[in-house]
């Protein structure tokens, strides 16, 4: 299920929403990628969705035959989208082709459980982390990966794209340590022990490149300035159980939206001298996705 901050609702009966993000082409639209049985079992469905006045209709929506844990939109064709899912499998979708997936990119061999669009110019690529331990870099228009990175020592929840530099990613782990990576040289930069626990998710804030944050089964929020990682910046509790997602505001740097298998959204600022600003406490089951809306300023 998805909530704005309207409070506007979509309801899917039988699927539980694992990720949700904005389309960057069209303030209106975003996408939800669902699964059954909480991804334990069972298929797995993409819906593409619309926010109207009258609340959040469904455009269109994809099966999958395992569960789907993460989706991103395309930034150069508004049509298409990637999901990963419990087969192991990256699946590009495109919303003005109902037949079924245009390619299926399968290497992993386990659960893939984040996909994430670049974001920087001149480049057209796809990170993918699985419970293999392993991260891959994809051209969409090709059906093997560019590279795998490894090094990993468990399960990769959440991998980023920097939004500044060419070929960087974020990567975070069971292993509770926060990577760094360079595809094109294909090594890891940096290693940082980030939590005592499960790290769940990351971001990169979008107006500096040094500033990463991570999310933790800890419950707490740990924000990074990768020039010095010995001590964190900000440390944000308030979470009463595991962080599944953090995401950074489009609009301020130092604003951040969390949110927990504990039912909560969280906003946060970690420059401010109280860092939370709101708890929004609606949904009635776990919140395992979340966006900012990139047109809408302070839409969640």
């Amino acid at each position: 299920m998805f909530k704005a901050r309207s409070m506007a609702t979509f309801r899917s009966p039988g699927r539980h929403g694992y990720a949700v993000e904005v389309s960057p082409f069209l303030p209106s639209l975003l996408a939800c990628a669902a699964s059954q049985h909480y991804g334990i079992a069972g298929s797995g469905t993409l819906f593409v969705l619309e926010q109207e006045e009258a609340g959040v209709s469904l455009v269109t929506s994809f099966d999958w035959n395992d569960g789907l844990f993460d989706v991103t939109w395309s930034e150069n064709n508004e049509h298409v989208l990637v999901t990963g899912g419990g087969d192991g499998t990256v699946q590009l979708w495109d919303t003005a082709n109902p037949q079924g997936p245009l390619q299926v990119l399968k290497e992993h061999t386990q659960e893939v459980y984040s996909v994430d669009w670049s974001q920087t110019r001149a480049e057209t690529l796809v990170v993918s982390g699985s419970w293999d331990h392993t991260a891959k870099v994809w051209d969409p228009e090709r059906p093997h990966s560019l590279s795998t990175l490894q090094g990993h020592e468990g399960v990769i929840y959440s991998t980023i794209w920097s939004p500044h530099i060419p070929g960087c990613f974020a990567s975070a782990s069971g292993d509770g340590t926060l990577r760094v990576w360079d595809m094109k040289a294909g090594v890891c930069r940096l290693v940082i022990p980030a939590h005592q626990a499960e790290i769940l998710t990351c971001d990169w804030c979008k107006y500096d490149q040094n500033v990463v944050v991570t999310g933790s089964v800890d419950c707490s929020l740990c924000v990074w300035d990768l020039r010095n990682v010995r001590q964190h910046v900000a440390r944000l509790t308030g979470h009463s159980y595991a962080i599944r997602r953090v995401k950074f505001s489009p609009f301020h740097h130092s604003v951040l939206a969390s949110c927990s298998y504990d039912f909560t959204v969280r906003l946060w600022d970690f420059a401010g001298s109280e860092p939370l600003l709101e708890t929004l406490e609606h949904h009635t089951e776990f919140v395992c996705g979340l966006d900012f809306n990139l047109h809408v300023p302070n839409q969640v």
